[in-house]
């Protein structure tokens, strides 16, 4: 799946999964992710590997490893994957980026 963000600059998700949202806070705190991202009822966990930054940085292109998603209506500043580890969570909603991700994902759901 590929987002226009800007003239210049192109995003390319290479995969895209909708989970629980348990299963998307264990991931991320098994996978090492410092922090979950919220935004429109929604829960997103991205895999972004440093070369993406650098084809960002040569190419305007940035590529996006894996998204995982999950609706989750309200927001919250923590989530507890268990009583030991606490993932931070971003509220993104003003963020042009992830609308056009979220837009996205959320036509590609209307297309399925």
């Amino acid at each position: 799946m590929d987002i226009e963000v800007a003239p210049t600059k192109k995003v390319t998700i290479l995969g895209l999964d909708n989970r629980s949202v348990n299963n998307i806070a264990w991931c991320a705190a098994t996978f090492g992710a410092n922090r979950l991202y919220w935004i429109g009822g929604y829960l997103l966990c991205l895999e972004v590997y440093e070369k993406s930054f650098e084809q960002e940085m040569n190419k305007k292109e940035f590529p996006i490893s894996q998204i995982c998603y999950a609706k989750s209506p309200k927001y919250e500043k923590l989530f507890e994957v268990d009583k030991t580890v606490q993932i931070p969570v971003v509220d993104v909603s003003d963020m042009k980026l992830f609308q056009n991700i979220l837009a996205a994902i959320l036509n590609g759901e209307n297309h399925s």
